[in-house]
């Protein structure tokens, strides 16, 4: 079985993979979730917080363990996975693929902004909704506009819980574009979600055209399968993990 790590996205920590990464174990896979810095139980100040601070942590995880993995990365966590993998590549390290879970998925140069702004990305409700402060900025959602954009095929009570979860986003990884090599080999697959409000489904489809996508599967469901479709989402991971 693969060896799996699982990135979580903006405002988000690693509790939020808790029941996708129970049932990927209990199919035989091992499976590993971090806090990015900010986030969770990391205590990196936010003023800190940088997109190649973020890819730092990730590569640091793929480096402690030789056997290559499936690197899977949801909505902010694909900008993440994105630079992470080139880095860790760049340096002699292994993949077995990346898989992005209704994530960005950039060319170099590209910022998660750059993609959020593009025609297909209209009715973002992240965008529309972050309460944005601070010098560097910092970004907040209510609980109420969380549910509407993440949650919203979700249960009631997991959609307020995980809602309840959420902490602050540096909006500097948002700005900042990843520098990456275009030409370097490496396996894609994605997985689109249909009902999605923060990162809106023609935008997934665009960015699932990626060359370098072997393979693409689609979820009738919000920005956060792993939670509203738990079943289905795991099903996918695990068949891409095996494939």
């Amino acid at each position: 079985m693969a060896r799996i790590v699982l990135v979580h996205g903006a405002f988000h920590e690693k509790s939020c993979w808790d029941g996708a990464k129970a049932s990927l174990e209990s199919r035989g896979h091992r499976v590993e979730t971090l806090d990015l810095p900010g986030h969770g139980a990391d205590t990196t100040p936010l003023e800190q917080v940088t997109l190649q601070a973020y890819a730092d942590r990730v590569v640091d995880q793929l480096k402690s363990d030789a056997e290559p993995a499936v690197l899977v990365g949801h909505s902010m966590g694909g900008m993440v996975v994105t630079q992470a993998a080139d880095d860790f590549l760049s340096g002699g390290g292994e993949l077995s693929q990346v898989i992005y879970a209704s994530a960005f998925l950039p060319e170099d140069g590209q910022s998660l902004v750059d993609l959020a702004g593009l025609p297909e990305g209209a009715g973002d409700m992240v965008q529309a909704n972050v309460q944005v402060s601070g010098e560097p900025p910092i970004g907040v959602l209510s609980t109420e506009h969380a549910i509407a954009a993440f949650y919203g095929e979700c249960d009631p009570a997991v959609a307020q819980a995980a809602a309840e979860r959420l902490g602050p986003q540096p909006i500097l990884a948002f700005v900042m574009p990843v520098s990456i090599d275009n030409s370097r080999q490496i396996t894609r697959r994605y997985v689109i979600t249909g009902k999605d409000k923060a990162l809106p489904t023609p935008l997934q489809r665009k960015l699932a055209q990626h060359a370098s996508i072997v393979e693409v599967a689609e979820i009738d469901t919000d920005h956060s399968a792993f939670l509203s479709r738990t079943d289905e989402f795991v099903d996918i991971i695990d068949r891409f993990a095996r494939s």
